[in-house]
């Protein structure tokens, strides 16, 4: 500082001195100012160096105080460092002997435990197996804290830190005994159940033991996750109307459908096709097949109808000694009564044109029924044919991997067949039965002629 000072006043002095070699020709006045401005300067350059030896002061005894709180700092943190090292010495050797410790109290559990790891083995398995048993069980629907409790004693033997408890043991034989005991009774209770359409609904549910539930007049399978749901179509009308007689009875012994199979048998009984399923198997061969065996039992039902009226017509007529023209012996008898005078040879043959007028009306709709019936298997058989060039289609663009792909076409192939035979067999045995009363009549027409034919020959013969 003394050296920045005394170059100020240097510069200054030197300042001076070139000022005043320039102005030498200055006027008096001109050096009386200088003379004042130099000793002003002077006087502040002492003020400035007096405050700046204070303050210089005032910052080393500053920096004195904060070097002795420094070093005071300094002593404290190397004094906690000895402690934290000798901590850190006691605690390496404490974690030495806690791992000695661990270890040895590790295998003194190892020896305690012995055979009971083993048991908590056969535990788990035990209690696994029995969780999947429960998952399934119908009995669950109605009980249903028996899952929390298995997988409470599964997690627990199958944890090495704890240990199960006596009454968490006991918990599988009791679900056990639980299973053995609800499997015999039959429950009724409220419960949420999922109709075919997707929506929720509470229902008085029945169940039967561990095998079958039922409502109404609708049977219901257990889903995954324990849901239960409505059928998607109900068995036949046999087992359903049984379940409400089932459900109001309270006593002695009610006949009621039961799946054994815990709705596996449920399941194929909806899977089955129904008779409008077997019909849409059949195809447009089928439903042709159909129509012609309708039209051909319609033309059956009419014809023997009219021949049922026409034979008891007959029969009276053959009572009776006057021929009436409302029956086809009538008509034919009223031929010979126009006819007495004539001979034998033309009376014979105005009786036969007389029987042969009426024998297309006895004889009406035989042959279109014959036909039906000789036609409908070729139809039934060109339907299997079809049916079999479509499954071996859907064989060479998706293979044989699939047999119930196979299965279900064969069956839509052989549906037709089926539509064939039933359409046949019974349209055959109309045809004999209708077949035979046009027989029958025409039978008693030509009788009777024959008798009328012979009564003339014997008079013609008498005459002669």
């Amino acid at each position: 500082m003394k050296k920045i000072i005394g170059s100020a006043i240097a510069l200054a002095l030197g300042f001076s001195t070139f000022v005043n070699a320039q102005d030498v020709n200055s006027s008096a006045t001109k050096d009386a100012s200088s003379s004042a401005a130099l000793e002003e300067l002077l006087v502040k350059v002492r003020e400035g160096r007096v405050s700046e030896t204070a303050e210089h002061r005032k910052r080393e005894v500053e920096f004195q105080s904060r070097k002795n709180q420094q070093t005071k700092m300094l002593s404290d943190a190397e004094a906690e460092q000895n402690r934290l090292e000798r901590l850190s010495d006691k605690l390496e050797k404490d974690k030495r002997n806690n791992d000695d410790l661990i270890g040895g109290l590790l295998v003194k559990r190892r020896d305690e435990l012995g055979r009971l790891q083993e048991l908590f083995g056969v535990l788990q398995q035990a209690g696994g197996d029995m969780r999947s048993v429960i998952a399934g069980s119908h009995v669950s629907i109605d009980n249903t804290e028996r899952a929390a409790e298995i997988d409470n004693l599964i997690t627990k033997v199958s944890n090495t830190n704890t240990l199960p408890n006596k009454d968490e043991i006991n918990t599988l034989p009791a679900q056990m005994m639980l299973e053995m005991v609800e499997s015999r009774k039959v429950v009724t209770f409220d419960h949420e159940v999922k109709t075919t359409k997707g929506t929720p609904e509470i229902v008085s549910l029945t169940r039967i033991g561990d095998f079958t539930l039922m409502s109404g007049d609708k049977f219901y399978v257990l889903k995954p996750g324990g849901s239960v749901q409505e059928l998607p179509r109900q068995p036949s009308g046999r087992y359903t109307d049984s379940i409400g007689n089932f459900q109001d009875s309270t006593s002695g012994l009610v006949n009621v459908g039961i799946d054994a199979t815990r709705g596996q048998i449920l399941s194929m009984e909806v899977d089955k096709p129904d008779f409008r399923d077997r019909l849409e198997q059949g195809g447009p061969i089928g439903y042709l097949i159909l129509a012609l065996g309708f039209v051909g039992v319609l033309m059956a039902i009419f014809q023997w109808f009219y021949l049922f009226t026409v034979s008891r017509k007959v029969k009276a007529q053959i009572r009776s000694d006057q021929p009436s023209l409302n029956n086809c012996l009538g008509r034919v008898l009223s031929v010979y009564y126009d006819n007495t005078k004539v001979d034998v040879e033309t009376l014979e043959l105005k009786l036969d044109e007389a029987i042969l007028k009426e024998t297309p009306t006895l004889e009406r709709f035989l042959n279109p029924i014959k036909l039906i019936s000789a036609v409908a298997p070729l139809f039934g058989l060109l339907g299997t044919v079809v049916g079999m060039i479509e499954t071996f289609q859907a064989i060479t663009l998706f293979g044989t991997g699939d047999p119930k792909m196979m299965a279900a076409g064969i069956s839509t192939a052989l549906m037709t067949t089926v539509e064939g035979l039933v359409v046949a067999i019974p349209t055959l045995l109309i045809h004999s039965f209708v077949a035979g009363s046009s027989k029958t009549v025409i039978h008693i027409l030509e009788e009777q002629s024959a008798g009328i034919i012979a009564v003339h020959a014997e008079k013609e013969n008498a005459h002669a």
